[in-house]
């Protein structure tokens, strides 16, 4: 490896840290705007996270990307999907984080690569290993232990990783990067988001942004930890290779997993604590394999 892939790969590896130390902590940050309903929060989230997205495309120089996606309907079209996607994903995460149910949340984001695995295998037409089969089969078990013991956060932990998984496969076959994308999504957003700050604003104890300076800036910084994550995200899918990539998504998950156990004192049921170990297992599997392979040299 020579000193240009070396470094590439030292860039990669410390924005793709920064951005799962980031999601793997925000729950943190909803303990600042806790007292905020859900889906006014990520009405505000939408609403800060277009400007500054705005910005960055400029500082980026990616005007002309953005203009090309905006003047492509198809594009749109499936920006639209995926912005409804991703909206719904970030109203039950922020809901499961207020009401408690962080395991749950947790939960899904482990799911997810798993997920994308089944999406890339029935729709993609990739194909997977023997042992990257045994891994979604373990998780399934892991999750269908979830129907004995928790049945009722299970729909949380199902919507945020199918919700997600979902939307990454939307975003793999649009043709526009992950800012210049997440800028239209959030102008695609922007009315209904609008609206719901201005219903919000309209009842009888007002807007939460108007209700004291710290729960405004706080509620403000919400654009930022949405945009700079997922602009250090699509710096490291360039730099890394995915299996890299992929152990470290679990980073997350398993940040938030400590947080439930520690900061939000949440109950550890049988059923979740089994259903932790199986992904665990399933996801040591999964990214061992794609390690071995990946450092296996192709026959020429």
């Amino acid at each position: 490896m020579d000193t240009t892939e070396s470094d590439q790969r030292r860039s990669g590896l410390t924005s793709a840290l920064g951005a799962y130390v980031i999601w793997g902590f925000l729950p943190l940050y909803l303990l600042l705007v806790r007292e905020v309903p859900a889906f006014e929060f990520v009405g505000w989230r939408i609403l800060w996270t277009l400007p500054l997205c705005l910005v960055i495309v400029a500082v980026r120089k990616q005007l002309p990307q953005l203009r090309a996606a905006l003047a492509t309907p198809k594009v749109m079209m499936l920006l639209l999907t995926s912005a409804t996607l991703i909206a719904i994903n970030w109203v039950v995460y922020v809901w499961a984080i207020q009401q408690g149910n962080v395991y749950a949340a947790s939960l899904g984001y482990y799911i997810n690569p798993l997920v994308n695995v089944l999406l890339g295998t029935l729709l993609l037409g990739e194909r997977l290993s023997r042992a990257q089969w045994a891994a979604v089969a373990l998780a399934g078990i892991g999750v269908s232990m979830l129907l004995a013991g928790a049945l009722t956060t299970l729909w949380i932990s199902l919507t945020l990783a199918l919700s997600f998984g979902t939307y990454g496969l939307i975003r793999k076959q649009v043709d526009v990067g992950a800012l210049p994308g997440l800028t239209i999504e959030s102008l695609l957003l922007s009315l209904p988001a609008a609206g719901v700050a201005i219903y919000y604003a309209g009842l009888p104890a007002g807007s939460s942004f108007t209700q004291s300076f710290g729960l405004g800036a706080a509620i403000m910084l919400g654009g930022a930890l949405t945009a700079f994550p997922l602009l250090l995200f699509a710096i490291a899918a360039r730099k890394l290779p995915y299996s890299t990539l992929g152990f470290i998504q679990f980073l997350a998950p398993s940040i938030v997993f400590v947080l439930g156990l520690t900061v939000f004192g949440e109950e550890l049921k049988w059923a979740q604590a089994a259903c932790f170990a199986c992904i665990w297992i399933a996801a040591a599997i999964f990214v061992w394999d794609l390690w071995s392979r990946s450092r296996t040299p192709v026959a020429s």
